[in-house]
C-alpha cells in the first residue's frame, strides 16, 4: 500500500519527465492560445491535459508515445477549433457561448440571471471581490464565455464599447 517497487519510483521518475518535456515542447510549438481558458472547449483542454498526463505517469498501461500522441491530438483538435472560430462566424456561433450582462447600471437583470443560474448573491460576491462597495459605482457586470464574472466600474452615463459583443447589453442601451 504505501510502497510497490523501485521500479513502479524509477518508472514514474523517467515517463513523468519525458511527458513534461514532451507537454512543453507541444504547448511552445502551438502556442499560447492552446492554453487559453477563454471558453468552455479551451476549459476542456486544459483538464484533459491534466488527465492525460497523470494518466500518464500513473497507469503502467498508457506508454509515454500513447501519451505524447494524446497531448499532440488535442493540441492539434484545439488548433483546428481556434482555425475555424477565427475564420468562420458561423462556426464560432455554433461552438462559442456569448458573454451575458446581468447587472446594468444599479439594476439586476432577472431574466438574465435565472437563464445563466446566478444568483444575486453570487453577483455581489463579485462585485465585494472586485472591490466595490457601492452599487452605483458598477456600470455592469458580465458573465464572461469561460464562467468568470466581469465587473464594469464606471459612473458615466455614455455608452461602454467594451459591451458590444455582450449578450443582453442593446437591451440596456449600451452597445
Amino acid at each position: 500500500m504505501f510502497f510497490n517497487s523501485w521500479y513502479d519510483l524509477l518508472r514514474l521518475v523517467i515517463v513523468g519527465s519525458f511527458a513534461y518535456a514532451g507537454l512543453i515542447m507541444i504547448l511552445q510549438t502551438t502556442g499560447k492560445r492552446t492554453l487559453a481558458k477563454m471558453n468552455a472547449f479551451d476549459l476542456v483542454v486544459t483538464v484533459a491535459f491534466g488527465s492525460t498526463f497523470a494518466s500518464a505517469i500513473l497507469n503502467k498501461d498508457v506508454s509515454l508515445s500513447e501519451a505524447l500522441a494524446a497531448f499532440a491530438l488535442l493540441c492539434g483538435l484545439q488548433y483546428c477549433v481556434t482555425f475555424l472560430s477565427v475564420r468562420s462566424e458561423r462556426f464560432q456561433d455554433l461552438i462559442k457561448a456569448e458573454p451575458r450582462l446581468l447587472f446594468h447600471r444599479g439594476r439586476f437583470l432577472e431574466a438574465a440571471m435565472r437563464d445563466e443560474r446566478v444568483t444575486k448573491e453570487e453577483i455581489l460576491a463579485t462585485m465585494r471581490s472586485a472591490g466595490v462597495a457601492d452599487l452605483s459605482g458598477v456600470d455592469a457586470v458580465v458573465l464572461e464565455t469561460d464562467g468568470s464574472f466581469s465587473v464594469v466600474r464606471g459612473g458615466t452615463p455614455g455608452p461602454m464599447g467594451t459591451m458590444a459583443n455582450v449578450n443582453g447589453a442593446d437591451d440596456a442601451g449600451d452597445a
